[in-house]
């Protein structure tokens, strides 16, 4: 070989060497330069076709082969680095991995024989000065100092990691855990593994550089020349596993890691995080100023091999030497392989001659991407070697079904990587020269299979590790700029058009966060944009009409269908205060507007509401035990039940009654209440207003509008079914303007001689006779059951062919509207609803045959009596009864003295009769006659 000059560039990361190896190369007119990782070949690669053009520049690695015709600049791997060329230059990068116990042979023999023709160049750590000056005699050496310094700084937690750092860890379970918890910290993280395709490892450093994220969590990969605007470099581990053992990693190792932090001149730190303990001191010093201990024994094979047989083969392999400086590397993967192959039968057959062994040897040489195990590498070497040696090539069929399987881009982080491992593979395989029919075909389609897998590994590392939204906040926060924020017509907010949360009235609702830390960036980023927002939706708020407000069942305050405050209980019942429901970092001023403007709804709420009541309780004119009374209306919002204030109806005299008349109230029999109060309006905000005084957690729900009874709880709170509108009796509470107008039925009855229910009574209450009875002993009067024979006629009957009339009346009819006006007489003509009675019509008998024609005329038979139920009800002596005029009480009977337990809520409904008036004359023509006489004293 033509002697060169040969000169060994050595000194720690950041001196410019492999710069310097480019610059060198292209000095000439051919050259070759041989790099540690496939990663690294690709960046150089690139950088010299940005200056060459890629007519003139090849690429050759395990898995890639750009060969342009007119290629004068070769890329390489060193395992890749073609022999005998004869190059004008020759460069081997990082030459310090003559060490490595893995690949150390490789670059031992590079160092002994590779050589450019007029320049070689040996690129590395300054350890190695002493084993080339012994092994290399010839060899001038260049120190290159670095050009930053660098400088321990401890330890420090991930969460409080500076910007622009790289995390190392050295399992791909330890940098997905690292990456996790900074997405969750820090907006996320790009990630380097030497197991990347150059085309994911390229998008997630170039997602780094160009500061989509600030941090960078990558394996020792990083350490093999990758140039990166890396500030500080952290080890969350001082251990790894080489594929045989754990073993600490030495101080060399972590200088040529750290090494990475600071380019150009700008300085760079070091240090450890998460479970790494410190550096020793010396060590943290030695890395610092480039001290290490000289590199004592180069790895080496014999590379002079003979390929007879086997057997020979083997033996040169595990030759020994006798340098002081070289020691045989252990047993490599290539020839456990051939050892395996060799004891196949049919392998052993075919390997007898020097071509045949020479093609088993480059078939073992195919590294095991896919590290499932050994036996099934084996295996699929076994098969790729017996399709060579008898087809002459690998089975198409059987390398497109292989291919075909990868081909896939859905899929987990771990099975893109696995699919990625396995397509690099038939990548190597279609990149061998004569291995396959249609080589040029296949090299095409397994690199786009790649090129696929590697993007969608891609998207599924940044998908799982970058929170771009919480990333680009962090970075206009950090670079103080102003936040936009829009908020669309659905609440839903963007700041810089990352979707943040959802604007809730006048709180800001943050969307769903992966973790405090990240939550807090968010709101703090969001709450600082949305500011201006707040201010100019409190002022829409503010000149919104009052259709636009309400308020709920629960006391909450609505705009629309947004929560903006609550109501809380004031000094005035009828005047409550507001809670606005404001975010803090709105401002005082948009608190205080929308708290007014709730303030003023509630408040022309309540006065149009309880207008009326109002109007009775401020009214100056009233005196004496009227305006008494009229304090006690509005303590009970309107409605009391008699029972409560028996004492205080007696003392009004007729003209007390009068004046409080004219403001609508009505004095009923069971209940004191102004009529137009029971409107579902102010029903409701009468509920609410009393759970307020009555300090309720839990605010009980008005009745649907329209019922005349409803279901009586026995849970309910105390007074609920007053301010409800309501009497409870039995199992039902019965609307108290529809229990007067019962009232005033029952005054004609003989409640102590006994009397039976009218269709009248069932119709105004809209129950069954079943349900009138329990109504009437909550009512305190007794109701006996009997059965009696039902009243029949024989009689002709026209049968039509019709559905029969329901036997039964509904349970609930809806009653009337409480009246407008007040009045003491009610105005409206009960529903009829068919009931059974003693005079009801007799049966109908369906006809007996089926050819009955439309119409026909029957006679009922006979079939024997029919049994109906009747209740008689008499006075109980449990509870107020309506007072009955005195013409119909019995002679020498006194009033009933029994006052039973209070019903509906501790309400004691008692009848009196107010001083005597004089009486009008009744119409005998009214159908309510009967009903006028009512309010004459028993």
């Amino acid at each position: 070989m033509q002697a060169s000059r040969i000169t060994a560039v050595l000194g720690p990361t950041n001196t410019g060497k492999t710069h310097y190896a480019i610059e060198r190369m292209l000095s000439y007119r051919t050259g070759v330069i041989g790099l540690p990782l496939r990663l690294l070949a690709r960046e150089v690669y690139d950088r010299i076709v940005a200056v060459r053009g890629p007519s003139v520049v090849a690429l050759i690695t395990g898995e890639e082969r750009i060969v342009p015709p007119r290629a004068a600049y070769w890329v390489c791997t060193v395992e890749a680095m073609p022999d005998g060329m004869g190059c004008d230059f020759l460069a081997v990068d990082e030459i310090q991995l003559c060490a490595d116990p893995e690949r150390g042979h490789v670059f031992t023999d590079r160092l002994l024989h590779a050589r450019g023709l007029h320049e070689t160049l040996f690129l590395g750590a300054d350890t190695m000065r002493g084993a080339i000056a012994a092994m290399v005699p010839e060899a001038q050496f260049m120190r290159r100092d670095r050009m930053s310094e660098l400088s321990y700084t401890g330890s420090k937690k991930i969460s409080r990691m500076t910007s622009r750092a790289a995390i190392v860890g050295f399992s791909v379970e330890n940098v997905y855990a690292i990456a996790e918890l900074l997405r969750r910290t820090k907006g996320g993280a790009a990630v380097v593994m030497g197991a990347l395709s150059p085309r994911t490892r390229n998008a997630q450093v170039e997602m780094y550089q160009n500061g989509d994220v600030d941090y960078l969590v990558a394996t020792d990969a990083i350490g093999m020349g990758l140039n990166l605007d890396i500030s500080h470099v952290a080890f969350s581990s001082l251990t790894k596993f080489d594929g045989r053992r754990m073993r600490h990693l030495q101080p060399e190792e972590l200088a040529q890691i750290a090494g990475r932090a600071g380019r150009h001149i700008e300085n760079g730190t070091f240090g450890v995080t998460g479970e790494a303990p410190p550096l020793d001191e010396a060590v943290a010093e030695a890395i610092a100023d480039h001290r290490f201990q000289p590199v004592k024994k180069l790895q080496w094979r014999n590379s002079a091999l003979q390929f007879g047989s086997v057997k020979r083969l083997i033996a040169k392999l595990e030759e020994r030497t006798d340098d002081q400086w070289l020691t045989r590397v252990r047993e490599s993967d290539d020839l456990r392989a051939l050892k395996t192959l060799a004891a196949d039968t049919e392998v052993a057959a075919r390997a007898t001659d020097g071509p045949s062994v020479k093609l088993l040897w480059d078939v073992c040489r195919i590294p095991d991407f896919r590290g499932i195990s050994a036996g099934e590498h084996a295996g699929l070497l076994t098969h790729i070697y017996n399709d060579l040696h008898q087809l002459g090539h690998v089975d198409a069929n059987w390398f497109a079904l292989q291919v075909k399987r990868i081909d896939r881009a859905d899929g987990d982080i771990d099975t893109l990587s696995k699919r990625l491992a396995y397509i690099r593979t038939w990548t190597y395989v279609a990149q061998r020269k004569g291995w396959l029919v249609d080589e040029s075909h296949w090299r095409e389609e397994t690199r786009a299979v790649e090129d696929r897998l590697s993007d969608a590994l891609h998207g599924a590392l940044t998908q799982r590790f970058v929170d771009r939204r919480t990333s680009i906040l962090l970075r206009r926060l950090k670079q103080k700029e102003s936040l936009v924020a829009d908020v669309n017509d659905k609440g839903e907010v963007t700041v810089e058009g990352e979707f943040v949360g959802r604007l809730e009235g006048f709180r800001f609702r943050m969307d769903k966060a992966g973790s405090p830390d990240e939550a807090k960036t968010l709101r703090q980023a969001s709450v600082a944009a949305l500011v201006p927002q707040f201010h100019l939706r409190a002022d829409r708020f503010y000149n919104a009409p009052d259709p636009e407000i309400d308020f709920t069942e629960q006391g909450g305050l609505m705009w629309g269908d947004q929560a903006v405050g609550k109501l809380v209980a004031g000094a005035d019942p009828f005047k409550p205060g507001v809670e606005a429901f404001v975010d803090e970092e709105a401002g005082p001023d948009v608190a205080a507007k929308v708290q007014r403007r709730l303030q003023h709804f509630i408040d022309r709420k309540i006065a149009a509401g309880f207008e009326g009541l109002l109007a009775l309780k401020n009214d100056e004119t009233l005196t004496g035990a009227a305006k008494g009374f009229a304090f006690r209306m509005a303590e009970g919002f309107g409605i009391i039940p008699r029972g409560e204030v028996a004492d205080e109806v007696k003392a009004l005299d007729q003209d007390a009654r009068g004046a409080l008349r004219k403001h609508g109230v009505r004095f009923g029999q069971f209940t004191i209440f102004q009529p137009l109060l029971l409107k579902p309006a102010p029903t409701r905000l009468r509920l609410v207003l009393w759970s307020l005084t009555k300090g309720l957690q839990e605010f009980p729900e008005s009745p649907p509008p329209g019922l005349v009874t409803v279901p009586a709880s026995k849970d309910a709170v105390p007074g609920y079914y007053a301010m409800a509108g309501y009497r409870a009796a039995g199992e039902r509470a019965i609307r108290i303007d529809m229990l007067e107008r019962l009232a005033d039925m029952l005054r004609d009855q003989d409640s102590r001689g006994g009397f039976e229910a009218n269709p009248d009574m069932l119709s105004i209450t809209g129950m069954t006779l079943d349900q009138f009875a329990d109504l009437m002993t909550g009512l305190g009067y007794k109701a006996e059951k009997g059965e009696r024979e039902k009243t029949r006629a024989v009689a002709t009957q026209v049968v039509a062919q019709s559905d029969p009339l329901p036997e039964t009346p509904p349970t609930e009819v809806p009653g009337d509207t409480p009246p407008e006006s007040p009045v003491e007489t009610p105005q409206e003509t009960p529903v009829e609803v068919p009931v059974e009675t003693p005079t009801e019509t007799p049966v109908e008998v369906p006809p007996t045959t089926d050819e009955v024609p439309a119409e026909t005329t029957l006679e009922v038979a006979d079939t024997g009596p029919e049994i109906e139920v009747f209740y008689t009800f008499t006075w109980g002596g449990r509870a107020a009864r309506p007072a009955r005029p005195q013409g119909d009480r019995p002679k020498g009977k006194g009033k009933p003295k029994g006052r039973g337990k209070p019903q509906g809520g501790g309400n004691k409904p008692q009848s009196y009769q107010a001083k005597p008036k004089r009486e009008k004359q009744i119409d005998p023509d009214n159908p309510f006659a009967a009903a006028l006489a009512g309010f004459k004293k028993d």
